[in-house]
C-alpha cells in the first residue's frame, strides 16, 4: 500500500467532517422549517440529529471509504481493482449503515415495533435510501476517478514538455559542440602542436576525444552525478587552455557532495558561452570560476565582451538550460550580469527525477493504455449514477400514484441488467467466457495456421 501520505491525513478528515456538518445544518434547518410540526427546541434538535445520522453515517462515511480506496488502489494503473473493490465495500458498508440509522430513527426514537422493521412499507424506505446512497457513492467514486485522470493528464503534459525540452537541448548541445568553427579551431591548434610539441599534440588529441565521447554518452541521460559533469568541465577547460594558453584561467570546487546531480552538458554550454562572447587574450585574460554556494553550482567569468560582429546572440543556450531546470525543480536558474562579472547559478539536485521518459516509454505506459478506456468508463459511471438516482424516483411515483401494481420492478431489473453488462464490457469481462476472451480468441486463431489456408 502506498504510504506516501498515510491512510487519512488530519486535514482530509477535518475537511470531510466540516462538510458533513454543513450538510447536517443545512438540511436539518430546511426540514425543520418545512416539516409542519410545532416549532420547539426539542423538535429542532431532533431534526438536526436525524440529519446528522444521514450526513455523517452516509455522506462522511462514504467519503472516508472513497478516500481510503483511492489511496489503496490507483484509479489509473489499478482501475479494475479499484472499481470492483469499491463496489463490494460500498455495498458492505451502505446496507448495514442504512439499517442501523433506520433502527435508531424508527425503533429507538419514534418507538416503532421491531417486528415491522423488515415488513412493508419499511422495506421500501430501506430500499429507497440504499439506492439513493449508492447514487451518492457512485458520484463520489466517479468524481475521484475524474480527478485522478485529470492529474494524470497534467502529469503526462509535463512529461511531454520535459521530453521536448530534453530533445531540444540535445540538438543544441550537439550543434554547439560539433560546430565546424569549434572543430576547425581545434584542428588548427592540433596541427600547430604536431610540429612544435608532439607530446602536447598527443594530450590535446586525447582530451578532444574525451570531450566528444562525453557529449555522445550523456546526451540521452536525464541527470548525471555532479562529479562526472565537473570532470568533463575540467577536461574541456584544459582543452581550451591548450588553445588559449595563459589567456584562459579556471578553477573548480575542491570538495562537493557526490550525491548532487545536474542536467548533463549544462556546464559545457556555459563554458562555451563564456569563451564565445568574451575576448580571450594575454592582455585581457578570461577567468572562469566554478564553485558551490547556497545549494547552487555557480559559474562565473569576468566580462570582456567581443565587438559586435555578425548576428547578435540569441541566448538560446541559456534559455534552454533555464527551461530544462524549470521543468525538473521549482528552484530557478539565476543569471546575473553586472557588466563586470557574469554569473549563472544552477540548482543542485539531490536525486534523479523519475518524471522524464522517452517517447517510446510514453507509448507503452500504463497511463496511455488507461486513457484509451476513459470515455467508456465515463459513460459507465454516468449510466450507473443515473440508474441509482432514477430508480428511487420510479419507486416513489409508483407507490404514490399506483401502489396496487408494482411496475417499478421492470426498470430495476431491465435497466440493472444493462448496467451490469455495461460494467462487464468496460472492464473487459465476459460473464461466460472470462476476462479478455476476445484477445485470447484472436491469438488462438492466429496460432492456428489452418485458418489462413
Amino acid at each position: 500500500m502506498d504510504n506516501k501520505a498515510g491512510i487519512f491525513s488530519s486535514k482530509e478528515l477535518k475537511k470531510g467532517f466540516l462538510m458533513a456538518l454543513k450538510i447536517t445544518l443545512i438540511f436539518g434547518i430546511l426540514f425543520y422549517l418545512i416539516g409542519g410540526s410545532p416549532y420547539t427546541i426539542k423538535g429542532f434538535f431532533i431534526t438536526i440529529g436525524i440529519s446528522a445520522l444521514y450526513s455523517f453515517g452516509l455522506g462522511f462515511g462514504q467519503g472516508v471509504l472513497n478516500d481510503f480506496l483511492s489511496k489503496k488502489w490507483d484509479w489509473v494503473t489499478q482501475t479494475n481493482q479499484r472499481v470492483w473493490t469499491g463496489i463490494i465495500l460500498t455495498i458492505a458498508y451502505t446496507i448495514p449503515a442504512i439499517l442501523i440509522i433506520h433502527y435508531i430513527l424508527f425503533v429507538k426514537i419514534q418507538g416503532d415495533s421491531i417486528d415491522n422493521f423488515f415488513k412493508f412499507p419499511m422495506i421500501w424506505i430501506h430500499l429507497f435510501w440504499i439506492i439513493f446512497s449508492f447514487g451518492v457513492s457512485a458520484f463520489l467514486h466517479a468524481r475521484g476517478f475524474m480527478l485522478e485522470w485529470k492529474n494524470a493528464a497534467n502529469q503526462e503534459t509535463t512529461e511531454q514538455k520535459i521530453v521536448a525540452k530534453t530533445e531540444t537541448a540535445k540538438f543544441e548541445t550537439l550543434k554547439s559542440q560539433i560546430d565546424p568553427h569549434f572543430l576547425f579551431n581545434s584542428l588548427n591548434v592540433l596541427t600547430s602542436l604536431i610540429g612544435e610539441n608532439p607530446n602536447q599534440a598527443e594530450k590535446f588529441t586525447t582530451k578532444l576525444s574525451k570531450v566528444y565521447r562525453y557529449v555522445l554518452e550523456q546526451r540521452n541521460k536525464e541527470l548525471v552525478p555532479i562529479s562526472e559533469e565537473l570532470q568533463f568541465a575540467k577536461t574541456y577547460m584544459e582543452l581550451l587552455q591548450m588553445r588559449f594558453e595563459d589567456a584562459l584561467e579556471f578553477s573548480l570546487p575542491k570538495e562537493i557532495n557526490p550525491e548532487f546531480k545536474m542536467v548533463p552538458l549544462s556546464l559545457q554550454l556555459l563554458l562555451e558561452n563564456a569563451v564565445k562572447h568574451n575576448v580571450v587574450s594575454s592582455s585581457k585574460p578570461l577567468h572562469i570560476s566554478i564553485y558551490e554556494e547556497n545549494g547552487f553550482l555557480k559559474v562565473s567569468n569576468n566580462v570582456n565582451p567581443k565587438e559586435a560582429i555578425g548576428k547578435k546572440s540569441t541566448k538560446v543556450g541559456l534559455q534552454n538550460i533555464a527551461d530544462r531546470y524549470g521543468l525538473i525543480t521549482s528552484q530557478p536558474v539565476e543569471i546575473i550580469n553586472n557588466k563586470k562579472i557574469f554569473t549563472v547559478s544552477l540548482p543542485l539536485l539531490t536525486q534523479a527525477n523519475n518524471i522524464m521518459r522517452t517517447s517510446e516509454e510514453f507509448e507503452n505506459s500504463n497511463y496511455v493504455r488507461a486513457v484509451e478506456r476513459v470515455e467508456k468508463l465515463k459513460e459507465f459511471y454516468q449510466n450507473l449514477a443515473t440508474y441509482c438516482v432514477m430508480i428511487p424516483v420510479f419507486i416513489f411515483i409508483n407507490l404514490r400514484f399506483s401502489p396496487q401494481f408494482h411496475w417499478f420492478w421492470f426498470p430495476i431489473v431491465g435497466w440493472g441488467i444493462g448496467v451490469v453488462f455495461h460494467g462487464l464490457e468496460v472492464h473487459n469481462y465476459s460473464l461466460f467466457l472470462g476476462k479478455d476472451w476476445e484477445e485470447r480468441k484472436i491469438k488462438e486463431l492466429m496460432d492456428d495456421k489452418d485458418n489462413f489456408k
